[in-house]
Order: C-alpha cells, then structure tokens, then sequence
C-alpha cells in the first residue's frame, strides 16, 4: 500500500509537464519532456492495476473470513470460491446446430418411406444459415434492380466509366498545369502551340505593352520584333530576362507577379513576333542575333549550292 502513496506526486508530475513543455527556456528538450510524460503515465497505470489486484485479492480474504464466521466448512468454502465450470458441448451437437441438422440417433425418425436400390434418403431440413443467405440474395438483388434500373441512384459500368473519364482529364490537367510552372530559363522550350502564344499575348497585352508597345515596336523599352537584343534573343535569354528583370535599365521583375508558364508563354509569344515589322518601330538596339533557323535555312541552301 506504500507504493499508493506516490500517485499524487506523479498526479502532480503530469500537471506541471505541459507547462514544462510550453516554457522555451525549459532545460529538458520537449522530446524529452514527452518521453518522461508518457513514462508517468505508464506508470501511474501499472499502480492503478497493481491497487485494483490489491483490492480484489483483499475482497477474497474478505469473503473467506464472511463465509467462515458463517458456518460454512474450508470444502464448501472453496467451492463458493471456485466454482465448478459449465460442461462443454460436444462439438458433434454444436455442428448438428449450425447445419440444423438431427443427432445420429434420431436417424430412425427421419427416414423417408420410399427407397431405391437400398439406399434411403433422410429428411433433413435446409441448414437455417443456407435459407438465410439465400433470402439475403434475394434482397441484394431486388435493392441492386431499385438502386442502378429504377431510380437510378447509383452508376451503370459505362457512366462510371464515364465520370472515371473526366475525372482523369481534370488530373491530367493539374498535373500538367504543376509540370509547367516548373519550367525555368534552363529547361524551357520553344512553343508554337496556338493555345501557348494566345496565353503569352494576353499576358505581353496586360503587362508589357505600356513599355514595349501593343505590337512590341518599342517605346521606353526596345523594339522586340527586330534581330537586335540587349540580353539574348534565346528563348532561355528572354526567360531570364522576364523573370529576373534589368534593373539598371527599367525593366521590372516578373518572378513574383507571374507564374512560370507564364512567363514561358509570354517569351514564346515574343519569339513569334519576330519579323513582323509594326508601323513606327523603335531603332534597333543591342546586338545583332541570328535565329537558329535562319542558320538551319542558310546550311541547307548552301548544302542544295554544293550539289
């Protein structure tokens, strides 16, 4: 009964431990703290099992001294105190029950009149479990015809093949929507995709025109459908200067207004405005940039010169 003695101590243990835990100059570290709570309480349930033995072996002695005052003998007192168990069932006759079948005994009783060859048949009845499976089918049926002919609740093999259908197209979509915003001035590619370049212009109209003009032909930023740059005429130069910007020059950064398709589309539209010439262009500025497929077109006319 010592052992009792420590329960509050450890009561109050466990109410200071969460205030531990929420101090941050604590000098135990919070797994630590956690450790030693869960330990605590652990504990405190193996003295809750170890008292509720204690009692219990107490409410024995009890009873023996109760009974023996009583009158009662040390063998009868035993036999309140234990007594005797039920007899099993043989497992013959918990069988017999399952199957709703009679004992071997009774075979006699069951016998029908006519035979064949020598061999009779007994009536026994359908096992209740059988009828009982057979009356469920019943049912599942009947609340399947209800559920997916008559009011239609549930979905046939092809509407949900259906709806399995859009489904994958919606998932298809969001993944490819997170492939593209992963897209950056490494990895991004040139795109001739009608859907790429009508993106890319809504964004160069909402976002750029105010300096490059409604047809890129430059105004405070440079005419963008000429073969000069400043930065690159790449499509991974127009990327990077897009999304990280020319400060010394007035040219913002995108990185954080839009996304990285975006960005994409809006340099992919750029790219296909080359050789467009706008009225009113801005004069050239920057380097000379030749287009690889201007370098494609010249290495096969001079190929055809050579044959």
């Amino acid at each position: 009964m010592r052992y009792l003695k420590a329960i509050p101590f450890i009561a109050l243990c466990i109410m200071v431990q969460p205030a531990l835990a929420e101090n941050e100059h604590s000098l135990l570290a919070p797994d630590m703290q956690n450790y030693i709570g869960y330990g605590l309480i652990v504990l405190i349930l193996f003295l809750f099992i170890a008292a509720m033995l204690v009692i219990l072996r107490a409410l024995k002695v009890l009873t023996r001294i109760a009974l023996k005052s009583g009158g009662y003998t040390d063998a009868e007192i035993a036999a309140e105190m234990a007594p005797a168990k039920k007899a099993k069932k043989p497992k013959g006759e918990v069988w017999n029950k399952l199957l709703s079948l009679r004992p071997m005994a009774e075979e006699k009783d069951l016998l029908i009149d006519h035979g064949y060859d020598g061999i009779q048949e007994l009536d026994n009845p359908i096992p209740a479990w059988f009828m009982y499976l057979f009356y469920g089918t019943i049912v599942f049926a009947v609340g399947y015809l209800l559920n997916y002919h008559v009011f239609r609740f549930g979905q046939l093999q092809y509407e949900e093949y259906k709806t399995e259908m859009a489904q994958a197209d919606i998932a298809k979509k969001e993944f490819l929507s997170k492939q593209a915003n992963r897209v950056d001035e490494n990895t991004v590619k040139l795109a001739k995709d009608p859907a790429v370049l009508a993106s890319g212009k809504a964004v160069f109209l909402q976002n750029c025109q105010p300096c490059h003009g409604p047809q890129a032909q430059g105004g405070v930023g440079p005419n963008l459908t000429d073969d000069y740059w400043l930065h690159g005429g790449k499509i991974n130069d127009l990327f990077k200067t897009i999304k990280y910007g020319v400060l010394t020059k007035g040219m913002p950064t995108w990185e954080k207004q839009l996304s990285a398709k975006q960005i994409a589309d809006v340099a992919n539209y750029v790219k296909s405005l080359r050789g467009t010439n706008p009225p009113n262009p801005k004069l050239p500025q920057g380097d000379k940039v030749t287009d690889e497929s201007d370098k494609a077109a010249k290495k096969s006319q001079l190929t055809a010169s050579l044959k």
